[in-house]
């Protein structure tokens, strides 16, 4: 055995191992989990501890069941990965918000761009009400969206671009056996002329779209059926990747734990407070940390 090889651990000693760590966290006995809030656990056990100590150890054993939650969630075994589209792999996100701003002008209604913006992530579905009455989107919400999407097609669509390294990405997914599915709010015919500016129409297994959803997100509807479309893995054994609040809140709700780029300009809290479990830059950032991120636990 070579000294850049480390022996393999049998799965059963591992699982033992997992477990024992786990029971120590949650007990509040880990040295490490003490040590990172400063209190060594030799230190702490025992009525005779003092009080300042105690009370310490209280709030290392809150933020132990934290952490292990987190830790227990990593060391499961990883089969599919689904993608969100706009602003994840491809840079659309402003030209999306422009398309609408100028969709809702042109039936009346002027809204300020980073309104319509930071609602991009949403369905059609979800979006106009925000920015519509009932009365309104029984009116025109239909025709509002019929030209929004000849709009986009036209005047935005030429102007999309890929993000740097998607492909490598898609390909290295591929070589560790994950299967990928594409989870977008876009409308099918979209999703398409997509796959082809982002060069993955062939890594691509299955894909959902607005069109496989009565809701689009941030409802899990798309990520259910992208689920059903992978064979029906169990939600811990799948992971999302997607740039907006609204595609962690989806996946979560699918019990899936998202993976955030911050790529599609959204605030790096707003992703963490959705329950996006990483955070990377972008599809390049995740590339060259590939073998640290969560989409290596398998």
């Amino acid at each position: 055995m070579t000294a850049n090889h480390k022996a393999i651990e049998p799965s059963g000693a591992r699982f033992e191992r997992d477990c024992a760590t786990r029971a120590a966290y949650q007990s509040g006995t880990s040295n490490r989990a003490c040590v990172l809030f400063g209190v060594m656990a030799s230190f702490t056990r025992g009525a005779h501890a003092p009080r300042r100590v105690r009370e310490r150890v209280g709030i290392t054993r809150a933020f132990a069941l934290i952490a292990i939650q987190t830790f227990a969630w990593e060391i499961q075994v990883i089969k599919a990965v689904i993608f969100d589209v706009d602003g994840t792999l491809i840079d659309s996100v402003d030209l999306h918000a422009r398309a609408w701003q100028e969709a809702l002008a042109h039936f009346g209604k002027r809204v300020e761009y980073e309104r319509v913006r930071y609602q991009i992530g949403k369905g059609g579905d979800q979006l106009l009400p925000v920015f519509l009455s009932k009365e309104e989107i029984d009116d025109f919400g239909e025709k509002l969206e019929e030209y929004r999407g000849e709009l986009f097609k036209r005047d935005y669509l030429p102007r999309v671009k890929s993000f740097p390294a998607v492909r490598e990405l898609f390909e290295r997914v591929k070589r560790e056996g994950l299967q990928t599915a594409l989870a977008s709010s876009a409308k099918a015919d979209e999703l398409k002329a997509y796959k082809k500016i982002a060069d993955i129409e062939d890594l691509v297994e299955e894909e959902t779209s607005a069109d496989d959803a009565d809701k689009s997100k941030p409802h899990p509807d798309i990520f259910e059926a992208a689920l059903a479309r992978l064979g029906d893995p169990e939600p811990a054994e799948a992971i999302a990747v997607g740039d907006t609040p609204y595609d962690a809140e989806a996946a979560g709700k699918a019990g899936i734990k998202t993976i955030g780029f911050l790529s599609g300009g959204f605030p790096e809290e707003d992703l963490r407070a959705a329950g996006c479990i990483r955070i990377y830059r972008d599809a390049a950032d995740l590339l060259a940390h590939y073998d640290s991120s969560p989409l290596a636990a398998q």
